[in-house]
């Protein structure tokens, strides 16, 4: 019998020490459970660990490391370029194989409710988890970051979480959990250290203002580097595919006069996005996913067992 599987992308606060960059990992490796992998940026301030196995299993895990970000992570004297409302910020489910969106659903509110009984975290419900249709988008969550949030919750009753008190965690903010299909987190680096040039690409590019379908997109400065960054979520990347975003980024550059310095991953992306990007930019007439050598050997190895 298979094993359902799902995927867990969780983000931390904290892209700079090693430690406790190594005890979030060490926390996530739970029996069961695999680390597919883990990227840190320094600007952004943030790390981001990929793992997958039983549901159950990836739930624990996830638990374990939000209690070693509210132990090692203050958000008080927190600073990078990325938006963060907690400690332990995001905390997403992905249906991988044997489960439905709505199992993954399911699996993100019993994972909040553990993290609010064991640590006192409040907890707010994301994408297909929402339970308040203006929470679907974890940018209307993130609004005002962990400090706005913290002075409009006493304001405002309608940003309280959906779980804890309507207060944020002294030190450790809140935790955004949700259910979502497979994302792709893809950042463009611009031959600028102009922080607006990448601004105005990022809001003319975005769905929110009109841009491409089912696109997250904002400028940030990597002072590192001395490059502006368009920091970009592909939610949906069969309606709007990572080279038609890196054609849209790269027009919007050239009309500022600004070239594309490169492009990067964070965490992992489908072989169907790829498929998808190398049978445009080749211009194939008609391209099959069978075409594709190790598709092909998969198929046939999984039709005889």
């Amino acid at each position: 019998m298979t094993l359902p599987l799902v995927e867990s992308v969780p983000n931390f606060s904290e892209g700079r020490e090693e430690a406790t960059l190594a005890a979030l990992e060490q926390a996530l490796r739970q029996p069961g459970v695999t680390l597919l992998g883990r990227e840190a940026d320094a600007d952004h301030n943030r790390s981001v660990f990929t793992l997958a196995g039983p549901p159950h299993a990836v739930s624990a895990a996830v638990v374990a490391a939000v209690g070693v970000a509210l132990e090692l992570i203050d958000l008080r004297s927190h600073r990078g370029e990325h938006p963060r409302i907690g400690a332990a910020d995001v905390i997403p489910f992905v249906p991988v194989r044997g489960l439905t969106m709505q199992d993954c659903v399911h699996l993100a509110w019993r994972t909040g409710e553990e993290i609010w009984r064991r640590y006192s975290i409040p907890v707010y419900f994301y994408e297909q988890a929402a339970r308040l249709p203006e929470r679907v988008r974890l940018e209307n969550i993130r609004r005002g970051q962990f400090e706005g949030l913290r002075h409009e919750l006493a304001a405002s009753p309608l940003r309280a979480p959906d779980l804890g008190a309507g207060q944020l965690h002294p030190t450790a903010g809140a935790t955004a959990v949700g259910a979502r299909k497979f994302l792709i987190a893809y950042n463009i680096n611009l031959k600028t250290p102009n922080l607006e040039i990448a601004q105005a690409i990022a809001r003319k590019i975005r769905a929110s203002s009109g841009g491409l379908p089912h696109l997250k997109a904002m400028g940030v400065m990597l002072h590192s580097r001395g490059l502006a960054q368009v920091s970009m979520n592909l939610t949906d990347y069969e309606a709007t595919p990572i080279h038609t975003v890196f054609a849209a980024v790269q027009a919007e550059a050239a009309a500022l006069g600004v070239e594309i310095a490169g492009s990067e991953l964070i965490g992992f992306i489908p072989r169907r996005a790829l498929e998808l990007a190398f049978a445009s930019l080749l211009r194939f007439d008609r391209f099959r996913s069978q075409a594709v050598l190790e598709n092909a050997l998969e198929a046939r190895l999984e039709s005889s067992c």
